[in-house]
Formats: structure tokens, sequence, C-alpha cells
């Protein structure tokens, strides 16, 4: 049985998750615009990954227990039970830093699996999407943002934050992912 092209690229293409965490839905310690449509999308996306078998990843912020939200050890730094549940088999890689690979193992847990194509999703989109897409590490790779599939403080913070990342990135709508 012969692999599609599309199928081959799907194989080397990786959901990367950045911070799905608690703490940012309502009743967390910074509850996000819009994040019952944001978990949605990325749902979606996630099914689509799934469907094309990518490999997903979560980017987990950890941070001191001092510190005003995702403080390490509380239920607020857990990833969403509802998205780790949709992909049980997805790699967790904890980050301290706005840039998913900066003192982390993600690049190397991406070059593990021949992943050539990164896209990314999640939150905050003037800060964590943001300092990811525009890392020096994140030049060796493909990359696409899904932007109906992050979320930040509110809408116009989002908006310019995408705006912002148009001159350097790709943007996609999950339903093309």
């Amino acid at each position: 049985m012969s692999t599609s092209n599309s199928d081959q690229a799907a194989l080397k293409t990786a959901l990367i998750i950045i911070d799905p965490q608690n703490d940012y839905l309502p009743g967390g310690k910074y509850p996000l615009w819009n994040m019952d449509q944001s978990i949605q999308q990325i749902k979606l996306a996630m099914n689509r990954a799934l469907e094309k078998n990518m490999t997903i990843y979560f980017v987990q912020h950890v941070a001191p227990v001092d510190a005003p939200f995702f403080q390490e050890g509380s239920e607020g730094v857990k990833v969403i039970a509802e998205l780790q549940e949709h992909a049980p088999e997805a790699k967790v890689v904890v980050k301290h830093y706005a840039d998913s690979f900066e003192q982390t193992e993600l690049d190397q847990l991406l070059k593990a699996d021949g992943i050539e194509s990164i896209v990314l999703c999640g939150m905050m989109t003037q800060n964590c999407i943001t300092h990811t897409a525009l890392s020096k590490t994140a030049e060796n790779y493909q990359l696409s943002i899904l932007s109906d599939a992050c979320t930040t403080v509110d809408e116009m913070v989002h908006n310019i934050a995408l705006s912002a990342l148009s001159v350097r990135c790709t943007f996609a709508l999950t339903q093309h992912l």
C-alpha cells in the first residue's frame, strides 16, 4: 500500500498546542477572552491532526509557586482535561519562558519525530504564540498558525498580534488543517 504525498506531509507535521491550561478558563487566575470558542477550535484541530496521524504536542507553562498564575503544583497549571482526554497520547513539553523552544526539549522531540512543519495554536496570541513563532529555533520548520484556534486577553490584542505576525508567518483556519 502506497502513501500519498499529503499523507507523508501530515506525518512530518506536528500540531503544537501552547498553554491550554486551567488558569485561563473562567474561574481561573487569568481567564482569557473567547476561551469556549478557542477550545472548540483546538478540539477541531486535534480531530483533523488525529485523522491525519499527525503528532500532537501540548506545551505547558510552569511558573514558580509565587507567580500570579500557572504555579507549579496548582490546579491552574494543569492542561485542560477536556483537551488532554481528547488526545491522551499527546506529548507534553514543560516550559518556563514565553518561547516554547527556550530551554525545553521541544526541538529535540520534533527532530526525533522527523517533523518538518509545525502548526501552532493556543494561548496567548501576543505572548507565547508570538514568541514561539518568532523563535530562532522555529526558523528550522515550516510554520503556520491557526488564527481561529488562538486567544488572549481580548479581541483587539489578539488581532493586533496576528497583524504583527502576518509579515513573518503563514496563517490557516482550523477547517483547512
